[in-house]
């Protein structure tokens, strides 16, 4: 099984062993990620302009690229999934952008919002289903207590993002069950980290981070996953350190096996 695999800038760059951890993982789960040739920075944030063309073009370029391939796409970070896969509901459902961004491109044939765009995560629900994936741990987290952190942009908008409930997701919970232990619910897992203002309003960014941790801290969690670059950087930087914050690949990674436990080092 082989997919179209879009990294973007933070797991090429910072946290290149984030990337690694998901790949390696791929392969003991039996499928390939096939990185996107010549792929560019999807931006980061989504533009609402409704006029907005030249900024969502790289990502127009990535779906295409996957299409030609007749592969789905997958991606690993929350806010490059965000963008991508609002961009491609763009081009299937906004005859304006489609038109003017095929117009731009001149591509042999008109993208219209074919490709097929997942996060990692869905892989491992949807494709690769969790009951397979926690066939293959070999290192189970037994007796570790994990609160999953979604933040903002995995979940919404809801209809566009398709990805779980937004009001009460389970997909990072049961991701949790597979690698043997034990999620914890708490009631800001889905509330925003203030990653995208904590260089403009640091003190507001900290009170969100503190809150979060808090509130997970306090329903028994020892640590926290999140699937978003960013948000990870945020809770660790902003965050009172009352919990390790780690990035799920890395969990999974050491769960099947490839990466070795902090144990271990």
């Amino acid at each position: 099984m082989k997919y179209s695999y879009y990294p973007g800038c933070t797991l090429k760059t910072k946290a290149k062993d984030l990337d690694e951890y998901a790949r390696k993982s791929a392969k003991v789960l039996g499928f390939d990620l096939e990185e996107v040739e010549n792929w560019q920075c999807c931006g980061g944030v989504y533009p609402l302009g409704t006029d907005e063309i030249a900024t969502k073009l790289s990502s127009v370029r990535t779906l295409n690229a996957a299409k030609e391939k007749g592969q789905e796409l997958v991606t690993i970070c929350s806010a490059c999934h965000h963008v991508i896969k609002r961009v491609n509901d763009d081009m299937k459902n906004v005859e304006d952008i489609q038109i003017k961004a095929n117009n731009y491109m001149k591509l042999e044939e008109p993208y219209k919002g074919e490709t097929t765009v997942l996060h990692y995560l869905e892989v491992l629900r949807d494709r690769i289903g969790f009951d397979k994936l926690k066939e293959k741990v070999v290192c189970p987290f037994e007796g570790k207590k994990i609160g999953a952190y979604y933040g903002c942009l995995l979940l919404r908008p809801g209809k566009v993002m398709a990805f779980d409930n937004p009001e009460n997701p389970t997909i990072m919970e049961d991701f949790i069950r597979a690698i043997g232990a034990e999620p914890v619910i708490y009631p800001y897992r889905n509330e925003c980290c203030g990653g995208y203002i904590s260089w403009k309003e640091p003190d507001m960014a900290k009170n969100m981070c503190n809150k979060i941790m808090e509130s997970s801290a306090g329903f028994g969690a020892d640590m926290l996953i999140t699937a978003c670059p960013l948000c990870k950087y945020n809770l660790t930087k902003n965050g009172n350190e009352s919990l390790p914050v780690y990035y799920f690949t890395e969990l999974l990674a050491e769960a099947l096996g490839v990466k070795k436990s902090k144990e271990e080092v």
